[in-house]
């Protein structure tokens, strides 16, 4: 995950960083169409230009960013896993395991609501 690498070094707890880089290697090895790419300093994937997910660090959590409508489509998922959302992100603490299955069906989703879409962000 040459591109994640320098993001990744400036995680300073070990145990964070090494849930950050699972994480962005399950992205990458599940779903090998995404390209995984650094903007706005932040670890994302995209498919054919159009924004997928996107993921960041914080003190006492790993932030998952689907855009709005994965939230939305999302939200009793979300909710079962115990993580706290907003519009626009929800929250894995780091002391709680990672739902891939809720993050696979997410990514899934996502691929195919957007597939149509020709610019980075929905409009």
């Amino acid at each position: 995950m040459e591109v994640f690498a320098e993001y990744l070094a400036r995680i300073d707890n070990p145990d964070h960083r090494d849930r950050a880089e699972e994480v962005l290697v399950w992205v990458a090895n599940n779903f090998p169409n995404l390209e995984p790419q650094i903007k706005w300093n932040t670890p994302m994937f995209s498919y054919h230009g159009t924004f997928i997910i996107g993921f960041s660090t914080a003190k006492y959590h790993l932030s998952v960013s689907p855009e709005e409508v994965g939230i939305t489509h999302f939200a009793d998922d979300i909710a079962q896993a115990g993580y706290s959302a907003t519009k626009g992100l929800f929250r894995i603490p780091w002391n709680e395991p990672v739902n891939y299955e809720l993050l696979e069906k997410m990514i899934e989703f996502i691929i195919l609501d957007k597939a149509d879409c020709s610019t980075f962000w929905r409009k």
